[in-house]
């Protein structure tokens, strides 16, 4: 079965952005791409200065010259496509995906089409939870054209955030990347800690056994957020690698839930996985 990638697309420099990225992915993991335009009220008249009516041809012919543009770049035997639908961003782009079976998905933040209006606050757990999908999400104006070389994996106490080691073990294989295991402390409480490098330990034998480069680096942290993005900065990191949920500090709770502030604040690409994700294999 051939793998997709879907990508929401509204025609925003930030999305296009996203769509950079996306056929980056797709190229090195021999992936397919299908492109959602979802046309939801009126917003796409920020976009484009056409009539109402004329709109879906408009779509359609900048849909074709996106296919005509990077159909070369994917892998021989993948295509990139496109669906153009009608009702809400975040509902259309979840239909499409699992549609067509995808395994990630791609998508702007900052675009015109209010995709981050979904990540933040409440709303944030709202895409997550119909998507049941891996998302990477990449703030407008960071750069599309670099290759994964550096993953940021942050751990801690939860029994859930080794949840996130698969696809992130996949998506490293891809392309001969660095994990970086980033064993998070919020507590001097010695069982607490102990469970980190217990998990830890567990994350460094899984990438031992799928011949996946790692590093591992323990930092203590009163704000989850701040620290995880300060050592990714500091890398360099291409990405960083998160759970949906995660370990819940009085000095994390300043912007709401742990995804929503990382995907509205790091200036890297952002993986969000979600609880359920358990089924991916290296």
């Amino acid at each position: 079965m051939n793998k997709k990638i879907v990508v929401g697309v509204d025609f925003s420099d930030c999305s296009m952005n996203a769509l950079e990225h996306a056929v980056i992915i797709a190229r090195n993991a021999e992936a397919g791409i299908t492109m959602v335009w979802a046309n939801h009220l009126d917003y796409s008249k920020e976009i484009f200065s056409v009539e109402p009516d004329n709109i879906r041809a408009e779509v359609k012919k900048r849909f074709d010259a996106l296919v005509d543009k990077y159909s070369s770049q994917l892998t021989a035997g993948t295509e990139i496509d496109y669906r153009m639908e009608k009702g809400k961003v975040y509902k259309v782009i979840c239909h499409v995906a699992k549609e067509v079976n995808a395994f990630l998905l791609v998508v702007g933040t900052h675009g015109s089409s209010g995709f981050e209006e979904f990540w933040i606050g409440s709303n944030a757990n709202r895409i997550v939870s119909v998507s049941k999908l891996p998302i990477i999400t990449i703030r407008a104006g960071v750069d599309s054209n670099k290759n994964l070389k550096i993953i940021v994996m942050p751990l801690d106490s939860t029994k859930i955030t080794r949840q996130k080691l698969p696809i992130t073990a996949l998506l490293a294989k891809y392309f001969n990347a660095e994990i970086h295991i980033l064993g998070v402390y919020t507590s001097t409480v010695d069982n607490i800690r102990y469970r980190i490098k217990n998990y830890v330990a567990q994350s460094e034998t899984y990438l031992k056994e799928n011949g996946i480069r790692f590093r591992t680096v323990y930092i203590d942290a009163d704000n989850i957020t701040e620290a995880v993005l300060d050592y990714a900065k500091k890398v360099n990191a291409n990405l960083i690698s998160i759970m949906t949920e995660q370990e819940t500090t009085t000095a994390n709770l300043w912007l709401g839930p742990y995804a929503a502030q990382m995907v509205n604040h790091s200036p890297i690409p952002v993986l969000s996985v979600h609880v359920e994700n358990t089924g991916y294999l290296v």
